[in-house]
């Protein structure tokens, strides 16, 4: 009886190791993202020490359907935010190639959309947005190129979504200096906060975020 008795004892300590040390949900691991987390060059100091309850601000641009988006029209839904100009040659052909990718695995999604914020609003009016949106396959609706005031850009940038540095939005005015743009793409979920960052020229970043995406749409919220 007693052999007995230390079995149970034993399988019940097998039992409820195996639990505690198996691998958590990658549900569990996705973490929530506030300013206190991220590098401080990257963080406006208005928010620099903020380590709790960040979301994504106001905003309201026009889109290349010369439709006004706003954040009225991502609360409760997952969106993928990224900067860009049309003209770049350089790392924005690469990371909207990849973004073609995020849309087309949730083409048609009504919780899902992309946010896609110009730099360079001087030169990317809602028709040469519509122009490039359609040469991307932008799915009406779903991926929304965005323009407006450059300071409200910028400013969006650095107070929310926190991928321009703030001492180089600051030199708006000065030549060479407009054209600010980052090779991150930003996962925010349907609560406005962010969840994750990765390298939009990486197609293995990318295959990360589009596996995110899918977790966050399975959160309750």
């Amino acid at each position: 009886m007693r052999v007995f008795i230390f079995f149970i004892i034993f399988l019940s300590a097998t039992i409820l190791a195996y639990f505690m040390s198996k691998p958590k949900d990658k549900t569990d691991d996705l973490p929530v993202i506030n300013p206190i987390d991220i590098s401080s060059e990257m963080v406006d100091s208005s928010v620099i020490r903020k380590g709790f309850g960040h979301r994504i601000g106001n905003f309201e641009f026009l889109n290349q359907d010369n439709q006004k988006i706003g954040v009225k029209d991502v609360k409760g839904k997952v969106f993928v935010a990224e900067y860009f100009f049309t003209t770049c040659g350089t790392i924005c052909p690469k990371m909207n190639a990849q973004m073609q990718r995020v849309q087309k695995a949730f083409f048609n999604n009504p919780d899902f959309k992309i946010l896609s914020f110009t730099v360079d609003p001087e030169v990317d009016s809602v028709p040469q947005m519509k122009m490039y949106a359609d040469g991307h396959g932008a799915a009406k609706g779903q991926w929304h190129f965005l323009t407006g005031d450059k300071k409200e850009l910028y400013d969006l940038a650095r107070k929310s979504f926190f991928i321009l540095k703030p001492a180089e939005a600051e030199n708006l005015g000065d030549a060479g200096s407009d054209f600010i743009h980052t090779n991150n793409f930003v996962l925010v979920d349907q609560l406005l906060r962010i969840r994750g960052y990765y390298d939009g020229t990486s197609a293995k970043e990318v295959d990360r975020l589009i596996h995110d995406v899918e977790v966050v749409l399975a959160e309750k919220n």
